[in-house]
């Protein structure tokens, strides 16, 4: 067992977020923990770090394992350029390559098998470390987060708040700790930074446990969920569709057992209170008192299944042609794209591709908050549109919630928008919070209700599943999948995308546009067909870089190590033919002479791969 949480509890006062958790990891198992929003996924992990202790419960860590967390890897030496930060990652391979070389000048003047072994066990403690390959590591995940190779020379006081939290990321990445706990890693990364995490995440060699309501990220990474509940957590073994259909299966059977024993019990009781007066069935009534009190009782399932119901319905059917927009250029001081679309009612277009490529900015052009640097757009007849937008969605206020509705529609009554508001999960004295005093979840939920009562038929949405959980993103989904206008919507989240989305507009990083009539899911199966159609050589020639002249020497010595330890196995080999043993069994001389050409196969492979190793050094030289 790698780590392990008995009895875990965690109070603030006498606010109990967990208790009585039973938790554990086994080997390098990929781990989810979800839950609602204010559940304490992220105090758990917290708590797991370090930075919060536990309140109760027995805590077991295997001897040596060391944890990684984001909040954890905060960047003091801003002075440093990237570069210098991220190296200090690679100091023990670093030591390593430094007593390699001193035993190297050693082999010069003596090569004793002492050396040789020693320098064979600290190349093995090198090659284990990723050692020939851990600048090209380092730059791969650095660009993969958004950054470029150039961006490595530069201080890190140099970056915004933001780019600092991801180079902070890859930092951790890097560390590779034995437990690596991350707290929604997919926030503000675009698709495809997302979708490469999740391949290092699946193929990540340690234990992960993540919080995260990507549900597609999920899906692909992880092998154990824990659903965090009321306090109290389940474990459930598989990805997180199994998780769901797994808990729907549970509950239904546990209320079924509940029922039906309710049923028994009642039956029993009518059987006592029938009997228990009467003399010569009194006997058989006590039985049933303690048979009664001896039953084990099965609890009525509870599950927090609260989430908001909407339903948007617009007051005009609005033309057939909703929006045309024709070589429109959009940008702040340079054109960032151009694009070119026309949108027709009830279609379902979702706007996707990098961060930076102008998203966010068409949508705020086709608002009129931009202007555009060219080109034009024209919404067609009677369309009204409803913007949400995903950082006005976070705004402060001091009114109350029920205040902030009603003085944005003043002409209706109390009753229609404290039953709208109702609709969205605000209810009772939660009307009466304070604006600012909401999590963005709420604040999302807020915005969500003014853009109900807008009545608009086209719905342009910026990122609006951002600070929603998942029970809110599910329900943010049947509420739209219900809407009988037209949508057109930035997101990042894929499960989103595919749950609503009939088309997609593609903005690439070089500023040119795709419209794709067709699914999300039918666009990544027709991608994934055209990556397969790449020939392998492509594929193993994009996974190793060039490397440096001191990896080649370094490479060609191990190289020639090993040609010489098979040519002195060869030459054992070869000698026992004429051992009487051999030469008089034919079974075992067959079998030596499979074993002696094997032999010669793998030093003819290793002989082709000093030669090329030799070429490569040569032409650098």
């Amino acid at each position: 067992m790698r780590y392990q949480v008995s009895q875990g509890k965690k109070a603030f006062g006498s606010d109990v977020v967990f208790e009585d958790v039973q938790f554990f990891i086994k080997a390098n198992e990929k781990i989810a923990i979800v839950g609602r929003n204010g559940c304490g996924k992220t105090t758990f992990l917290k708590c797991m770090s370090g930075a919060y202790p536990f309140d109760g419960g027995t805590i077991s860590i295997a001897s040596g394992t060391t944890i990684g967390y984001l909040s954890q890897q905060q960047i003091e030496e801003e002075g440093l350029t990237v570069e210098e930060v991220l190296e200090k990652v690679y100091e023990p391979l670093f030591v390593l390559e430094e007593k390699m070389h001193l035993v190297e000048e050693k082999m010069k003047e003596d090569s004793d098998e002492k050396l040789l072994a020693q320098y064979a066990s600290l190349q093995e403690q090198y090659e284990a470390l990723n050692g020939y390959q851990w600048e090209s590591e380092m730059q791969t995940v650095f660009t993969r987060f958004g950054f470029t190779k150039e961006d490595l020379k530069k201080p890190v006081n140099t970056f915004s708040g933001g780019q600092k939290t991801r180079i902070a990321f890859v930092r951790l990445l890097l560390s590779k700790p034995d437990i690596l706990l991350l707290d929604e890693p997919t926030n503000h990364l675009d698709l495809e930074t997302i979708q490469w995490l999740e391949g290092y995440v699946k193929n990540y060699p340690k234990a992960v446990v993540m919080v995260s309501h990507d549900r597609m990220f999920l899906d692909r990474t992880v092998d154990v969920v824990y659903d965090l509940e009321y306090g109290k957590m389940t474990r459930y073994v598989g990805n997180y569709t199994h998780y769901v259909n797994e808990k729907r299966n549970q509950i239904a059977r546990q209320e079924a057992a509940y029922v039906r024993q309710q049923k028994e019990i009642e039956r029993l009781e009518e059987l006592i209170e029938k009997f228990r007066y009467k003399k010569n069935k009194a006997a058989f009534a006590q039985s049933k008192i303690k048979y009664l009190e001896r039953m084990d009782k099965v609890e009525k399932i509870s599950t927090d299944e609260k989430t908001f119901h909407a339903h948007f319905k617009p007051r005009l059917k609005g033309g057939e042609n909703v929006l045309t927009v024709d070589h429109l250029q959009i940008g702040y001081d340079s054109t960032l794209c151009e694009v070119s679309f026309t949108l027709h009612r009830q279609d379902r277009l979702a706007i996707i591709g990098p961060n930076g490529t102008g998203k966010s900015t068409l949508v705020k052009t086709l608002m009129n908050l931009v202007e555009p640097k060219g080109g034009h757009y024209l919404f067609g007849h009677q369309i009204e549109t409803g913007y949400f937008d995903q950082q006005l969605a976070q705004f402060s206020s001091g009114k109350t919630v029920l205040e902030e509705l009603w003085d944005a529609y003043p002409d209706l009554d109390r009753t229609t928008v404290r039953s709208v508001l109702g609709q969205f999960l605000f209810s009772a004295d939660d009307v009466f919070k304070t604006v600012d005093v909401l999590s963005g979840g709420e604040k999302v939920r807020l915005s969500l209700a003014k853009l109900l009562l807008q009545h608009s038929n086209l719905l342009i949405l910026d990122e609006p599943t951002n600070h929603l959980d998942i029970p809110g993103k599910e329900a943010l989904e049947d509420a739209l999948r219900d809407f009988s206008g037209t949508l057109l919507f930035v997101s990042h989240d894929r499960y989103f995308i595919q749950q609503l989305a009939t088309k997609l507009l593609i903005i690439e990083n070089d500023g040119s546009t795709k419209l794709v009539d067709k699914t999300y899911q039918e666009y990544m199966e027709d991608e994934k067909k055209v990556e397969e159609t790449q020939t392998p050589v492509k594929k193993e020639a994009s996974k190793k870089p060039p490397m440096s002249q001191d990896s080649l020497r370094r490479e060609i010595a191990k190289i020639e190590k090993e040609i010489t330890a098979k040519e002195e196995e060869l030459e054992a080999k070869r000698a026992l033919r004429f051992e009487e043993e051999y030469y008089q069994d034919y079974r075992k001389m067959n079998a030596l002479d499979e074993e002696i050409d094997d032999i010669h196969n793998e030093l003819a492979h290793l002989y082709e791969k000093w030669e090329l190793f030799s070429e490569q050094s040569l032409s650098k030289s």
